[in-house]
Formats: C-alpha cells, sequence, structure tokens
C-alpha cells in the first residue's frame, strides 16, 4: 500500500468503527440474551464482508490472491462504494449535529424542521453523486486535439492518431457498450491508431471480444498498441500479443517500428507497462529505440514516466492508466483526485522541453464503476508544427 492508500484505510476504519459503535448501541437498546448475540454476530459479518471486499479492490492484490472474475470485481465495487458512501455521510453528519448543536436551541419549530430536512438532503448527497457518476461512465465522446509539435517534418503536418485506452472489459463495460464506442472510432479517418494498454480489468474478463472489437478498428498506417498494468495482473500479456496479432493488431513490447508517411519517418516505440514500484528503472533500455532524424513516438500505459521519456529523446509520448483521476473535483480550477498522489500527470496535453504527452482519460473504470469529472473519451490527436 502507498501513502494515499494507508490514509483511505484509516478514514474508513474510522469511520465504520463508528458505524459499528452505533450499531451495537441500537443493538443493546432493543435486545437482550441470544438476540443480542445474533444482532452482534450479524454486525460483525456485515464488517468482515465489507472488509475482504475492499481487499478485493485492489486488482493487483486480488490477482495474487488469487480471486478474479465477475464475483470479485462486483464484491470490491460494492464494498469500495459503500465505504467511499459511508465515510462522506458519516462525516457529513457529524457536521450537521455540529450545526444543530449550536444553533438548533435558537431556532423556532420550523426553522428547526427545515434544519433537519436540509442536513438529511447534505448526507443523501454523496449516494446521489455515486448514482449520477454511474450514469456518466457511459458517457462516451470522441475529443480531438491540435498538439503542437517541435521539428515536426513536414509530411507529418495534420498526421491524425486514433488513440484508445483503458477499455477495461468486464462487468461494468459490456461488449455491447463497447461496440458503441468502436462504431464512434470506426467513422475517424486516422492516419495511425494505437490502444495503451488496460484491456480487461481482472483473470477471466472477455479478453477475446476485446480484441474482436478492436479488429475493426481501421487506420492507414494499422494499429498498434502497448501493455497495461492489467495485463500484467492477469497475466495474459504473452495471450494478448499473440491473439491480437491474428487480427492485424501488432502489441510493442520494448519494440520499435518505422512508419514512412511522405518523406517523414515516424519512428513509433511502445513498452510494456512501468511499475511505479520500479520507478528508478522507468524506460530501462528504451533509449536503444529512439531514431535519430525520425519523429520519435512512445506508447507507455503509465504516463509518469514522461520526463524519462523527454530526456531519452522521445517527441511524444501516448499514455492512459489514470482514467484522467475517473473522479475529480474542481476547488478554486484545480481538479483534485486521487490520480495526483501517483502523478503529476493526470489528464491532458504537457511539454517537457521539445516533447510532449497526451494522457487520456480512457473509456471504462476500475473500482467503483463511476466517472465524476472525468468523462470517458476517444481520442483523436492531429500534429502541427509548434
Amino acid at each position: 500500500m502507498n501513502s494515499f492508500d494507508v490514509f483511505l484505510f484509516v478514514i474508513f476504519f474510522l469511520t465504520q468503527t463508528r458505524i459499528t459503535l452505533l450499531l451495537l448501541r441500537a443493538a443493546r437498546r432493543r435486545f437482550t440474551g441470544a438476540a443480542l448475540l445474533a444482532a452482534g454476530g450479524a454486525v460483525g459479518l456485515c464488517g468482515a464482508v465489507v472488509f475482504c471486499g475492499y481487499l478485493l479492490s485492489f486488482s493487483d492484490l486480488a490477482a495474487r490472491m488469487g480471486f478474479a472474475g465477475e464475483g470479485a470485481q462486483v464484491w470490491g465495487a460494492c464494498a469500495l462504494g459503500y465505504l467511499l458512501v459511508s465515510a462522506a455521510a458519516v462525516t457529513l453528519w457529524m457536521v450537521v449535529r455540529a450545526v444543530k448543536r449550536h444553533w438548533g436551541r435558537d431556532l423556532d419549530a420550523g426553522r428547526r424542521r427545515a434544519l433537519n430536512t436540509a442536513g438529511a438532503a447534505l448526507m443523501a448527497a454523496p449516494l446521489a453523486a455515486l448514482g449520477y457518476g454511474f450514469v456518466k461512465r457511459m458517457d462516451f465522446h470522441v475529443r480531438e486535439i491540435d498538439v503542437p509539435a517541435r521539428d515536426l517534418p513536414r509530411d507529418l503536418e495534420g498526421l491524425r492518431i486514433l488513440q484508445i485506452s483503458d477499455i477495461h472489459l468486464s462487468p461494468f463495460l459490456s461488449e455491447r457498450d463497447l461496440e458503441r464506442v468502436i462504431d464512434a472510432a470506426a467513422g475517424i479517418r486516422a492516419h495511425l491508431a494505437v490502444v495503451t494498454g488496460d484491456l480487461i480489468s481482472s483473470r477471466g474478463d472477455p479478453l477475446d471480444a476485446c480484441i474482436r472489437q478492436l479488429a475493426r478498428v481501421k487506420a492507414e498506417a494499422g494499429v498498434f498498441g502497448c501493455m497495461g498494468n492489467h495485463e500484467r495482473y492477469a497475466r495474459v500479456e504473452d495471450y494478448t500479443e499473440r491473439a491480437a496479432a491474428r487480427v492485424g493488431i501488432r502489441f510493442l513490447r520494448g519494440q520499435n517500428r518505422q512508419l514512412r508517411f511522405g518523406d517523414a519517418v515516424l519512428n513509433l516505440a511502445g513498452v510494456d507497462h512501468q511499475s511505479l514500484a520500479g520507478k528508478k528503472a522507468y524506460l530501462r533500455g528504451a533509449e536503444r529505440m529512439v531514431a535519430p532524424g525520425a519523429f520519435n513516438l512512445l506508447l507507455s500505459h503509465n504516463p509518469d514516466v514522461f520526463p524519462v521519456a523527454a530526456r531519452q529523446g522521445y517527441n511524444f509520448m501516448l499514455s492512459g492508466h489514470t482514467h484522467g483521476g475517473q473522479i475529480t473535483v474542481e476547488i478554486l480550477d484545480e481538479s483534485i483526485s486521487a490520480a495526483r498522489f501517483f502523478t503529476p500527470y493526470v489528464y491532458g496535453l504537457y511539454k517537457m522541453g521539445g516533447s510532449a504527452a497526451y494522457v487520456t482519460r480512457g473509456i471504462g473504470t476500475i473500482g467503483i464503476p463511476a466517472r465524476i469529472g472525468a468523462p470517458p473519451e476517444i481520442c483523436v490527436l492531429r500534429l502541427r508544427k509548434a
């Protein structure tokens, strides 16, 4: 666990401890003897179910524990959703109670009822927000972005790159949903198409169905990809490479391909997922794939490697992984999300010296099936001379 995970665990633990004590106190008021023991056992069992579900919400941990498939993902999502909503609701309840204590005694009956109603509505807001995010996760749209590139060869001016990322075909994104995404992408006349990892969420997810849909994507120079962390967790990297190759999609795993457009060469390189745990080894050996005189484009699922890619000489990098934060809140014109605890490259176009990187929000979700402030996107990136 990293520091943010530890922080969340402490918040969830304190919240659930508070809820457990309230439930046990209520049980002691209503029950005695065997009935009280049964009520206490039920409260303990519910806590254990939530705790186990919370562990399953960590995809890498669930994979190491041998839990995979639809049941584990649904269990983990329900537990994480409950913990987030309950933590927010308990916090708001404590705020409302403090307000009542401070001002409630001086209010007449009508204003006290209004305060109670407002408090109840405020405490229900986290659940309403989660429901809104559940619906918005399917709000697929195409986003076109101009990318100013220094030293861009003339024949690459206006080159259109289609990027699809973080599909996470799983219980929370069906093949029919993905079909809608591919239908939207099929109408885009791209010179090059790339898939930047996380086709599925867990071992047992319909990987073949995902590849079957991606096979419908067409581009002048072909379709290429790189592996994400969830291919690694599910231990399907080799299978994904072979199955995709059979339908004409080439996953670049520490490899590069030189694509010619007129008199210009676009050197396309790709790497397997670069783990945050191995930060000191980011892109080790990837400098050998840089082609002098070409426009060098790197596919890396993890955007955190951007400074290293820029130093190695890559002109442009395409990434995903963060889902744009998936759940973000804007405070004083700043987007706040959990992803910012892991990387400064959460969403959008970034520049460093003569290099640029684009981090997409991607298509699917992980953890809880909701998106707030970070709608899914299909990207079309158009190269422009800076």
